[in-house]
């Protein structure tokens, strides 16, 4: 089952930048469009925590080495 399209609207990366989230699908995931950190939906239910999110690969992350 799908999230529901009026839910996904709503929902935002819950870091301090609250960022919109795209959908996948196929992968059940959640993705913040400003950070990138991924957040998994299980049982059709996004779990939101930051501590539980994979880490980003958008521009606004640090990972690039100096």
């Amino acid at each position: 089952m799908a999230l529901d399209p009026q839910l996904l609207d709503i929902l935002a990366c819950p870091d301090t930048h609250h960022a919109p989230l795209g959908y996948d699908a196929g992968e059940q995931t959640l993705t913040c469009t400003e950070c990138g950190r991924v957040f998994e939906v299980r049982d059709d239910i996004p779990v939101l925590l930051l501590d539980e999110a994979r880490p980003g690969t958008g521009p606004g992350t640090h990972s690039e080495v100096a």
